[in-house]
């Protein structure tokens, strides 16, 4: 069972999205205060965390870089195209907009948490498998020839799966790996790692994010 972390002083939203979740099948967990959130995650170890930025204390904000290696979906209504920017470059997954449709926020929640699987030497995510031995890339197991460049990024965003990656942080996480690509020549090589992909079946599993970077939807 997935346990899913609440952190919001709303209580009236707090117990609908308690109510919600349990329903479908998640335990979860409570905190009403930025504070009180950081106590709880240093003791528990949720799969998720639903974060709300206007808290009492140490605000949404303030908490969001504590939490490491948790998706992490905010769900407030004080988000403009600015705070998007700053909340997915220091963390977040993915946000919500109150007040929000509960469909949407479980389509996106069960989004975050599709496993990527990995063996000792396969990444895996939905339909896309990445053999990390023989640096291969298969859609559905039809076989994908991609430059060594594209094959850096597409492992990147695996291994991230369904959390945006700033170009920055691709650009310094394959440089080592692939010195030709630079800022300029990015667009490129993903434009051309996307059509290689999607010409297998129509899938489109790479998105980019206005302003920020790219995005393996899986």
């Amino acid at each position: 069972m997935k346990t899913i972390a609440i952190i919001d002083d709303d209580i009236h939203i707090g117990n609908m999205l308690e109510e919600l979740l349990q329903q479908e099948g998640y335990a979860t967990l409570r905190a009403y205060s930025g504070t009180e959130a950081l106590y709880l995650l240093s003791q528990k170890n949720p799969d998720l965390v639903l974060l709300d930025l206007m808290l009492p204390g140490l605000n949404g904000e303030d908490v969001l870089p504590h939490i490491k290696d948790l998706p992490v979906i905010v769900v407030s209504a004080k988000i403009d195209m600015d705070n998007k920017v700053n909340l997915l470059l220091n963390g977040a997954c993915d946000y919500v907009t109150k007040p929000f449709d509960t469909g949407e926020l479980l389509a996106r929640i069960k989004i975050h948490l599709r496993p990527v699987r990995q063996n000792n030497s396969n990444l895996c995510a939905g339909d896309l498998t990445l053999d990390m031995n023989k640096h291969e890339v298969s859609v559905n197991n039809v076989p994908v020839k991609l430059t060594k460049t594209e094959y850096a990024i597409l492992k990147l965003l695996i291994q991230n799966a369904n959390q945006v990656i700033s170009k920055n942080t691709i650009l310094d996480r394959i440089s080592m790996d692939t010195p030709d690509c630079t800022d300029s020549s990015l667009k490129q090589h993903i434009s051309n790692l996307r059509k290689k992909l999607r010409e297998v079946n129509g899938t489109d599993y790479i998105e980019a994010v206005w302003g920020i970077g790219f995005q393996l939807n899986i």
